[in-house]
């Protein structure tokens, strides 16, 4: 076929029946009445015609299928006998769609309102001037149904006026019927119009679509054009999947000193930091396998130096970075640890239930004393003291729950004179106090 090829979902759409027409014509565009009118100056009897726009009028047409050549649909008869009626199209010759083709890429205009769904008209004049009829003309709707008419009868003539339905919203079904489906048409526009590009020919000054905007002499593309050319570059490839891990960030270990001030090892450490961070951002966007992956931690965002040095403690730096994390954040050696570890467990969430305590209204304690009561059957309740604001002590034991102004409850050990992390939150006090015990018996295990 001259290397041209037709996708089987290409070469045939259908179209499920449409709702009754009300009222007016049954075309809108001019297209569409171009085809109307080539059935009503083919027709030889005017009331089988009428008959057949009454059908329609009806939503007597079931789905249309469309594709080279032919146009098919079952309609019904008034005393609902269904017939298999077939309107046929003469298809355009390969030497036909070769000048087609040349055609459109001539003109970006042309390009340009096919994609806005519109047939142009100086595209119909040119193609018909080089001997091409993109619209019927008399005798070009040829009939054949299962009613046995030779002519058009009620059910082609019906078929036809839904077919002016279709046309009016998308005109690339009339080039369907003459041979070309949109798909392999775009296709062959891609490839005409890249071939074109590689070997530009010679542009006139002042005229539009010429290289120069017209009337100024200055150096530019009509937006037709350009709207065109957008229209038939290719479509972009998908992008690709995230790498399993973070890139190596490059070593800073040379021969040249480095500068006052700059520490090559600190400097490694924080690149490191930011391509682990860098990943995350990717697996966010498009996940490993292309998809967004969701790892991106909003608590990460607007940090503070104190919740940042915290953020780099918990990835495990080397001793003398974590003393400079440790000065540059205002906390101590001790204090930077439990901050590492309260990150570990929920991020800047989990350093503020570590760093700060607030007291709840009597509204949030209500609602708090109404979960801690629920959380226990009768009995079993542990014997919990309010020690400071949203901070509840277990009697006899190193655990603490935290509450958060979330709602949600924080487990917490003794540590010497400090109180520590033990895990992540929960809803759920007993969890939460579950988390703690589980905890103790680790640490006390180890």
């Amino acid at each position: 076929m001259s290397g041209y090829e037709q996708s089987r979902e290409d070469h045939e759409r259908t179209f499920a029946a449409l709702p009754p027409a009300r009222g007016g014509g049954f075309a809108r565009t001019w297209w569409g009445r171009a085809w109307t009118k080539a059935l009503e100056n083919s027709a030889l009897d005017g009331l089988q015609l009428k008959a057949g726009r009454r059908y329609a009028r009806a939503g007597a047409v079931g789905a249309v299928s469309v594709r080279p050549g032919r146009i098919t649909a079952v309609v019904k008869d008034e005393d609902g006998t269904a017939y298999r009626s077939d309107v046929l199209v003469q298809e355009l010759s390969e030497e036909q769609w070769e000048r087609l083709l040349d055609l459109v890429v001539d003109s970006a205009g042309h390009i340009a309102a096919l994609l806005e769904r519109e047939m142009p008209p100086h595209l119909v004049e040119d193609a018909t001037a080089t001997g091409i009829d993109l619209l019927p003309g008399v005798g070009d709707l040829e009939p054949e149904c299962d009613c046995g008419a030779w002519d058009h009868c009620p059910h082609t003539a019906a078929l036809c006026y839904h077919v002016a339905r279709l046309l009016d919203e998308d005109p690339f079904l009339l080039l369907l019927v003459r041979g070309r489906g949109e798909r392999a048409l775009v296709d062959q526009l891609r490839t005409r119009s890249a071939s074109r590009a590689a070997a530009p020919p010679a542009r006139t000054a002042g005229k539009p679509g010429t290289g120069t905007t017209e009337g100024s002499g200055m150096p530019g593309v009509s937006a037709e054009e350009v709207y065109a050319a957008a229209f038939l570059l290719p479509p972009l490839p998908a992008p690709p999947g995230a790498p399993p891990v973070p890139g190596q960030p490059p070593s800073l270990d040379t021969e040249t000193p480095p500068g006052p001030g700059v520490d090559p090892t600190a400097l490694e450490f924080l690149a490191a930091d930011a391509a682990t961070r860098a990943h995350r951002l990717l697996l966010d966007l498009v996940g490993p396998g292309g998809g967004p992956g969701g790892t991106t931690d909003p608590t990460e965002t607007g940090l503070t130096v104190a919740q940042d040095a915290a953020r780099l403690a918990a990835c495990g730096p080397v001793p003398w970075i974590a003393r400079r994390l440790a000065s540059g954040s205002g906390r101590s050696k001790a204090e930077l640890e439990l901050a590492a570890r309260a990150w570990r467990f929920g991020g800047a969430a989990a350093l503020t239930v570590l760093d700060e305590e607030w007291t709840p209204g009597p509204g949030a304690l209500a609602r708090a004393g109404d979960r801690l009561a629920e959380a226990w059957a009768d009995g079993e309740r542990p014997a919990l003291h309010r020690t400071a604001g949203a901070r509840w002590t277990v009697t006899g034991t190193r655990a603490q729950l935290r509450l958060d102004e979330d709602d949600r409850w924080w487990p917490y050990l003794r540590s010497g004179s400090h109180w520590s992390p033990a895990g992540p939150p929960d809803r759920d006090p007993a969890t939460t106090l579950a988390t703690a015990f589980a905890a103790d018996a680790t640490e006390a295990g180890g």
